[in-house]
């Protein structure tokens, strides 16, 4: 099918090195216009660390936006001309303090394409060792290894919200399968 929507201008409301909000007049295939917001973020990098035994490394935090507490995946931002496998390790050890033994590309994703431009780059690292540095008190409370198969009883239970945690919990699942 060939119908497309038609854009008829886009106004910059808020820009910063994190997030370029805009609106978009779009015309749909059968002529209602409407405005739409749309947010584009930079490229995201997170990384599901998996030890020999299958136990995933998760950080509790505080998500302010929501007024929670969860369990995530460490990960942040890439750097404009950083390379997307060394910005997922970098924010592994920053985070946390472990140094992933190694990196492989799991998944990329849009979290919310109606209205959110920022893909995600998730990894997958097998092993990791422990630093010297403590992880940032201001990313996570706590650093733990968590078994796949409780992980995903923290989903269900609402522990586990953020979807690069949730998409990598679920995509490692299916490898073991």
């Amino acid at each position: 099918m060939s119908t497309q929507w038609k854009i008829h201008g886009e106004r910059v409301v808020d820009e910063n090195r994190h997030i370029k909000l805009s609106t978009v007049d779009v015309e749909l295939p059968d002529g209602v216009r409407f405005t739409q917001y749309v947010a584009r973020m930079p490229r995201c990098a997170m990384t599901l660390v998996l030890n020999e035994s299958r136990e995933a490394l998760l950080m509790y935090r505080h998500r302010f936006i929501i007024d929670k507490w969860v369990w995530e995946l460490p990960g942040g931002y890439v750097d404009h001309a950083e390379d997307i496998a060394v910005a997922a390790a970098r924010e592994v050890e920053e985070e946390t303090g472990w140094r992933p033994r190694t990196m492989r590309h799991l998944v990329t994703y849009q979290p919310s394409i109606g209205t959110l431009d920022q893909p995600q780059e998730i990894y997958l690292a097998e092993g990791a060792d422990l630093t010297d540095s403590a992880p940032d008190i201001n990313e996570a409370e706590e650093v733990r290894w968590v078994p796949l198969p409780d992980a995903l009883d923290m989903i269900d239970r609402g522990e586990i919200l953020g979807a690069a945690t949730v998409v990598a919990l679920y995509r490692a699942l299916n490898l073991s399968a």
